[in-house]
């Protein structure tokens, strides 16, 4: 079952549909303010099923399914039979997770509005750095060249300052907050559930890296 495939049909699917039909976008779009005022809490999951244009969507959910098929995998190796729903509850809970200190700093201003799978992606993709941190991972125009362990403090660096610089209309907040969930989900959830020491491997892996 490649719940990767149908989260990433889902929500292809649900964002072609909004681009050409804005009352299904304003419902669904994450609003702060109207989610605090009419206690439409289900925004923080509908969000990331939308986008704003086809090179968002695209971005997104090559990300996803490239990183997310990995993690779904390993995710069955770690949990056995409960993997797939382990995987589910990762990304459907970061798209909650992710958009909380969004929701806390724009709840009072009406013109704020944010949509994307990003920060459920994010999520996801620290997941499998955390995993396999010597995986070849490019950045922008860089060629994969860069090992996650390395790729991994950058992004995250570079996300936050533009998170707190706060101009470019990219939610960076959620983007970071994903980032940050999705390795604290695994390392958790594999603590108390799984049968792997996810932070042994994750050191093993760099030691061999280093010392090659």
């Amino acid at each position: 079952m490649n719940i990767t495939l149908y989260i990433t049909i889902i929500t292809v699917v649900t964002s072609i549909s909004a681009m050409y039909n804005e009352p299904l976008m304003d419902k669904l779009i994450f609003h702060p303010y109207t989610v605090h005022q009419h206690k439409e809490w289900y925004r923080f999951f509908t969000s990331g099923f939308i986008h704003a244009d086809f090179m968002h969507l695209a971005f997104n959910m090559f990300s996803f399914y490239m990183f997310g098929d990995y993690v779904e995998q390993y995710f069955a190796m770690i949990f056995g039979a409960s993997g797939s729903t382990f995987f589910i509850l990762l990304y459907i809970s970061s798209l909650l997770i992710c958009l909380i200190p969004t929701y806390l700093n724009h709840y009072k201003q009406y013109h704020y509005q944010s949509l994307g799978a990003s920060g459920a992606v994010s999520a996801i993709v620290f997941a499998g750095i955390f995993l396999q941190p010597t995986m070849q991972i490019g950045f922008f125009i860089i060629p994969p060249i860069i090992p996650g362990f390395i790729f991994g403090p950058i992004y995250l660096g570079l996300t936050a300052y533009l998170s707190k610089k706060g101009q470019s209309g990219i939610n960076h907040s959620a983007h970071l907050w994903g980032s940050i969930y999705g390795i604290v989900f695994l390392i958790v959830t594999a603590h108390f559930i799984g049968h792997v020491e996810v932070v042994s491997l994750f050191m093993d892996q760099i030691r061999v890296y280093l010392g090659r």
